[in-house]
C-alpha cells in the first residue's frame, strides 16, 4: 500500500478488486459451464540478459491444455518473414479462482528447441532424485517513481528493524506477500515460508520443489507476485541491487539436494561438492544471473563475486553448508548463497546438478 494513500482509498481498492474478482469468476465458471475451459499460458521471451515473462489466455473444449503458436517476432523470439514459435505445455496448474496457469516451453516452427528455452537442458540433467528450495527476494516498488514501497518520501533510516518488521513505519506490503502465499498454495505451489527483509519494501519467499517442476514452479510464483501486484497497483523489482549504498541486495539462494546428501551423507562428500562447484565458479557467475556483481561484494552477507569459499553456517561464503546438516550427522543440504534474484533457475538446476553429476 502507497503511504500517500488513505486507508480509505486503499479500502475502495481492495473492494473495487474483490467486486472484479466475483464477476470474472461467474464468467469463468459461465464459460466452463459450455463446456470451455480458460488456460493462462506463460513462457519466458528472447530478451537479454534474462528473459521477460510472457502470457495469453486459451479457451478452448479440450480436455488438456493444446500446442499453441505465437508472434515470436514481439519477443525477440524470431524474424518477422517467419515469425511463427511454438509454445509446449509442460506443467499445469489447477487453479480454483480463474483461469488454469500452463507453464510452457518454446519450440521454433520445426519443432526444434528455441535458443531461447534454458528448459530442455535442465531437464536433460535434472531428476526427481533432486529437491531445491529457492529464496526469492524482490522489492515492492511504486509504477511510476521506480522506488521502493516505503520510500516515497526520500531514503528510509538505516536498516536493522525491517527484517522480520512488525508495524507501520518498519514493514509495508504485507497484504500483497500475504495474498501471494495464498495464491501459490492454491495452485499447488509450495512456498514454504514468507518474511519481511532487510531493506524497507523488500520481501522473500521460499519455493520448494522437486526436480524440473521446482524450477517450473518458481517461474509460475515469480508469474503470480507481478500479477497480485499488478491488482494493487504496484511494481515488483527483481534485480539483485536495486538500491545502492549501505543496503543489502536481493539474492536467491539456492538449497539443494539428493538422496545420498539427505539420507547417507559424510563431511568428505559435501566437502567435495562444494570443492566441485568452486573449480567451476566463473561458470556458477555467469548462470546465476546479471548485474550480481553489484551484490557480491563481500558486505552484506555475501562473498566477492571473484572468490569462492564454503564454510559451516557461513552466511559470508559462497556455500553454507547448514549447521542443520552438520547436526544430523552430515545429513541434509547445501545452500548456494551466489544466486542474484533475477537468475534463471533453469540455468541454476544446469549448473548445479550438471557440476554435481559429473
Amino acid at each position: 500500500m502507497h503511504n500517500k494513500h488513505s486507508f480509505c482509498a486503499y479500502t475502495e481498492k481492495i473492494i473495487g478488486i474483490n467486486i472484479a474478482y466475483i464477476v470474472l469468476r461467474n464468467t469463468i465458471i459461465g464459460d466452463r459451464m459450455t463446456g470451455y475451459k480458460t488456460y493462462e499460458y506463460l513462457w519466458l521471451d528472447g530478451y537479454k540478459p534474462e528473459s521477460s515473462m510472457r502470457s495469453k489466455v486459451k479457451a478452448t473444449d479440450a480436455e488438456t491444455p493444446p500446442d499453441w503458436s505465437f508472434d515470436g517476432s514481439s519477443t525477440q523470439q524470431a524474424e518477422g518473414g517467419s515469425s511463427d514459435c511454438l509454445l509446449i505445455p509442460v506443467q499445469t496448474y489447477s487453479n480454483p479462482h480463474g483461469h488454469d496457469i500452463v507453464m510452457t516451453q518454446v519450440q521454433s516452427a520445426d519443432h526444434t528447441t528455441h535458443p531461447s528455452n534454458f528448459r530442455a537442458a535442465a531437464e536433460a540433467v535434472v531428476s526427481d532424485d533432486w529437491w531445491f528450495g529457492f529464496e526469492q527476494e524482490f522489492f515492492l516498488t511504486d509504477p511510476e517513481t521506480g522506488e521502493p514501497l516505503g520510500w516515497e518520501n526520500g531514503e528510509p533510516r538505516a536498516q536493522g528493524d525491517f527484517y522480520c518488521g512488525v508495524g507501520a513505519g518498519n514493514v509495508v506490503g504485507r497484504e500483497i506477500s500475504d495474498a501471494h502465499l495464498q495464491a501459490c498454495l492454491d495452485l499447488g505451489i509450495t512456498l514454504t515460508g514468507t518474511n519481511a527483509e532487510v531493506a524497507l519494501g523488500q520481501w522473500e519467499y521460499q519455493c520448494l520443489g522437486k526436480g524440473i517442476k521446482a524450477a517450473d514452479d518458481l517461474w509460475v510464483s515469480r508469474y503470480m507476485l507481478y500479477k497480485i501486484a499488478e491488482e494493487f497497483g504496484v511494481g515488483v523489482n527483481i534485480h539483485p541491487k536495486p538500491k545502492t549504498g549501505d543496503w543489502n541486495g536481493s539474492g536467491m539462494h539456492t538449497n539443494f539436494s539428493n538422496e545420498e546428501m539427505r539420507s547417507n551423507g559424510s563431511e568428505s562428500l559435501f566437502t567435495s561438492m562444494c570443492e566441485k562447484l568452486g573449480k567451476v565458479h566463473a561458470e556458477g557467475i555467469e548462470a546465476y544471473g546479471s548485474d550480481n556483481d553489484m551484490r557480491l561484494t563481500g558486505l552484506h552477507e555475501t562473498q566477492n563475486i571473484d572468490q569462492f569459499s564454503f564454510g559451516v553456517s557461513d552466511r559470508g561464503a559462497s556455500i553454507r553448508i547448514p549447521v542443520y546438516t552438520v547436526e544430523h550427522n552430515w545429513n541434509g543440504y547445501l545452500e548456494d548463497r551466489r544466486p542474484a534474484s533475477n537468475a534463471d533457475p533453469y540455468k541454476i538446476l544446469s549448473h548445479i546438478v550438471g557440476t554435481l553429476n559429473k
